[in-house]
Formats: C-alpha cells, sequence, structure tokens
C-alpha cells in the first residue's frame, strides 16, 4: 500500500534564510529547514507526529481536497 501523500507550501524565509513548510490541510502542522530539502524532511517529519496523535485529539483529515491557485489584481 502507498502511503498517502499530503499537500505541502514552502517559502523562502527572508528574515531568517532557508525555508519554511506548511500542510494547508493539518491545522498548525509548520516547520523549516536551511535547504528546501531539510524543510521537506522537517514537515515531513511533522506530518507525521500529527497522524500520531490525531486519534487522541479527536480531529479528521478532509476526506477530499483541491490544490488551487488564484489571480488577484493588485490595488
Amino acid at each position: 500500500m502507498t502511503p498517502p501523500s499530503f499537500p505541502v507550501v514552502l517559502t523562502p524565509d527572508v528574515e531568517d534564510g532557508g525555508f519554511l513548510a506548511t500542510c494547508p490541510i493539518i491545522p498548525g502542522c509548520i516547520s523549516q529547514g536551511d535547504t528546501r530539502e531539510e524543510a521537506l524532511a522537517n514537515i515531513r517529519e511533522a506530518i507525521a507526529l500529527c497522524l500520531k496523535c490525531q486519534a487522541e485529539e479527536g480531529w479528521t483529515l478532509p476526506q477530499q481536497y483541491e490544490v488551487a491557485s488564484v489571480t488577484v489584481a493588485a490595488a
């Protein structure tokens, strides 16, 4: 069985350098790393830890979600 995939958003950390990583379908699941690869490894670990706490805390993951981009005109 293939492990589930989770959406992850990577953004450059302009203040401290490196990258911030968030998993938008798990509230509060955030990590960081000095490199893109380190940030991805760290968020993978954070997601795994969140999933271990899932049953204890009583929250569920959305059954379906869509990752989309929107364009917004500058004000």
